[in-house]
């Protein structure tokens, strides 16, 4: 780590030895976001590995999510970039990836990690091996179950509908006097889900991405409609522009909120902030008219970069982070939902876990086996960072009341549209 490195060099300034060595080891430069304790848990297991290779040194630089997402293409784009970095925009950046295959064993990350490779792989497709998938995460629901309890009411059954749970939280958010009903993270990736459920096909038979359609269109109306009746927390959505991202965690956090759809991300967020200021559970993702109740899949993942001056110390650094029990030790202390599948067959004890962590963990692996397969069509999308930013943009217009909703599909079209001849 840095400040390992710190050391050493010192040392070898005040004494006049080893200098050479320190300096001779290749410097690797590791871009990390956390959704909780994910980048603190890789610069210590990382450490090890740095004992075990000592001509490698990594450095963690800790970003706020909002750099990975804006800042790290521009970064790329200007061969400025980092060796290695946490992302989510997974296909979309394959043109800056390091193709690892030449530096590991190909059968066992095929094994390891199955079709989430494809996910890295983007438009071009191709059997290189880009990414090693960290945290797989599924979109779904936080209840409080507390405020349902004071109000009387019973929580919906597993297979209850979108707007079952709308009646349900707006009834309970009168009972008790609670700001929100429900709230949904300002995101093209969180509606996703919700809009398949709704009917979205997203991409038409011959597999071209074409986001709007009857389904997509139905959901659309029914956001806006309650985001205009009080429903769902306005400012979340019409309080920002363009397509930044905005989550409600901390309202869901403060007891503000009755329903809250985001994701497995946010676990360990809520173990740690809610503590036993109330009882809360997740309860997954409801079910649409057209009959799926989908959430959506996705999650983020470590990637080298081709403009490395290093590359096969980066596809060590990053064959390590994969490695069955470093995964597992990693998956554990972050409590995440592993992508490995010999991790996820024998089972993860999530460490300092409280129960209510333990059982929305379950719940959202237990809500994978829902996921339509159009989610997992569009988490492996190499365009679909454009397609969940026309979302945004498009939906929190029709919401302001700046476009009605026809409107804002006919110009999400349009911008499909021209995305796609401009990727072309």
């Amino acid at each position: 780590m840095k400040s390992s490195l710190l050391k050493t060099s010192a040392l070898a300034t005040v004494f006049g030895l080893g200098a050479t060595a320190a300096f001779a080891a290749d410097e690797v430069r590791f871009m990390c976001y956390s959704d909780g304790n994910e980048c603190e848990v890789y610069e210590d297991v990382l450490s090890r590995f740095e004992a075990d290779n000592p001509e490698i040194d990594v450095i963690v630089d800790v970003v706020p999510y909002q750099a990975i997402l804006e800042n790290l293409p521009v970064q790329l784009a200007a061969g400025t970039g980092p060796d290695i970095a946490k992302v989510t925009d997974l296909g979309g950046l394959n043109q800056y990836y390091l193709d690892l295959a030449p530096h590991v064993d190909r059968g066992y990350w095929e094994s390891a990690f199955g079709d989430t490779l494809n996910w890295y792989r983007g438009a071009a497709g191709g059997d290189g091996i880009y990414g090693m998938h960290s945290q797989l995460t599924i979109t779904g629901g936080f209840v409080n179950a507390t405020l349902f309890e004071q109000a009387g009411v019973a929580l919906p059954a597993s297979d209850a509908s979108w707007s079952d749970w709308a009646a349900a939280a707006t009834k309970v958010a009168k009972a008790t006097g609670t700001d929100f009903p429900m709230a949904i993270d300002r995101s093209g990736h969180r509606v996703a889900g919700p809009a398949i459920s709704y009917g979205a096909k997203l991409f038409d038979d011959a597999g071209d991405a074409i986001l709007v359609d009857d389904g997509f269109t139905a959901f659309t109306q029914q956001f806006v409609d309650w985001h205009n009746d009080g429903t769902i927390a306005r400012d979340v959505w019409a309080g920002q522009g363009g397509a930044t991202y905005q989550d409600a965690a901390q309202e869901f956090i403060n007891g503000e909120l009755v329903f809250y759809y985001s994701g497995s991300w946010q676990v360990g967020r809520m173990d740690k902030n809610v503590g036993d200021f109330f009882d809360w559970k997740v309860v997954g993702s409801p079910c649409g008219p057209s009959g799926a109740c989908s959430g959506m899949p996705g999650g983020a993942g470590i990637v080298g970069f081709e403009q490395t001056k290093h590359p096969k110390a980066v596809a060590a650094v990053i064959d390590y982070l994969a490695q069955e029990d470093v995964y597992a030790e990693v998956t554990a202390r972050t409590r995440n939902l592993p992508a490995h599948s010999a991790v996820a067959t024998k089972g993860v004890e999530f460490q300092d876990a409280s129960p209510a962590a333990a059982d929305a963990l379950s719940a959202f692996a237990a809500d994978l086996s829902d996921v339509s397969p159009i989610a997992f069509a569009y988490q492996g999308y190499a365009g679909n960072r454009a397609m969940y930013g026309i979302t945004v943009e498009r939906l929190s217009q029709a919401i302001v009341g700046e476009l009605s909703v026809a409107e804002a599909m006919e110009r999400a079209s349009s911008d499909l549209k021209a995305a796609l001849e401009e990727t072309k």
